[in-house]
């Protein structure tokens, strides 16, 4: 199930009753972290918590890797990556350098048909704007922006910390900033559940031939 979730970047995986043929649950990345934030306290889970992000590996995309957008790029750039790349969310970087003024989510993709300060001008509406116009309507409306807040985190805090902090604030993705604020990589759900599994040499054998795309460089 973690390997699911993680190597072969599955969102979701369904818990069938095989002799009823029944979907009795559904398992998700949020769902998992949520489970190891109710381990803190767990002598196996202070042990391994303690440990800094950078001693687990973390975060697994950085520098050049990570993918963004620049403020003034359009905000159709930002969607169009994430549908390329097969990603949740980007990071937006301010003009001239390495600082993020916000994140645009594949869920924000709803604002550019409901809000109309953007969808009549959603084709050239730039990535900083978008941000300023989806706060302004929620503000109008009275509901809590999805876009308000970059959640970031530093490499010298521990997996247990950034797990509460997943949790709590129920999103998918940190990103992680110096002293000075510049962004220097992501880390999202399903880096942190594979830190807590290793697949064997041909543990799947031929099981996913022909169904799911395997990862780069995979041995299996």
């Amino acid at each position: 199930m973690l390997l699911l979730l993680s190597k072969y970047k599955m969102k979701s995986i369904f818990v069938v009753d095989l002799g009823e043929g029944k979907i009795e649950n559904v398992i998700t990345q949020s769902s998992v972290i949520h489970m190891l934030a109710e381990c803190a306290g767990l002598h196996w889970f202070e042990n391994w918590g303690t440990k800094k992000l950078s001693e687990v590996g973390l975060p697994m995309v950085t520098g050049d890797r990570l993918i963004k957008v620049y403020e003034d790029e359009p905000v159709l750039q930002a969607f169009k990556l994430m549908r390329k790349k097969r990603i949740g969310g980007v990071p937006v970087i301010e003009n001239g350098g390495n600082k993020a003024v916000g994140n645009i989510s594949l869920r924000d993709i709803q604002f550019l048909l409901t809000a109309p300060e953007i969808y009549h001008d959603y084709r050239s509406i730039t990535a900083k704007n978008f941000l300023t116009a989806v706060r302004s309507y929620m503000e109008k409306h009275e509901e809590a922006s999805p876009v308000s807040e970059m959640v970031t985190c530093k490499k010298d805090q521990t997996i247990k910390e950034l797990i509460l902090l997943l949790d709590a604030k129920k999103i998918h993705r940190v990103y992680v900033v110096d002293d000075d604020g510049n962004i220097g990589g992501v880390i999202t759900l399903r880096d942190i559940i594979s830190r807590l599994v290793h697949e064997p040499r041909g543990y799947f054998g031929d099981f996913f031939d022909g169904v799911l795309p395997l990862p780069q460089n995979s041995r299996v």
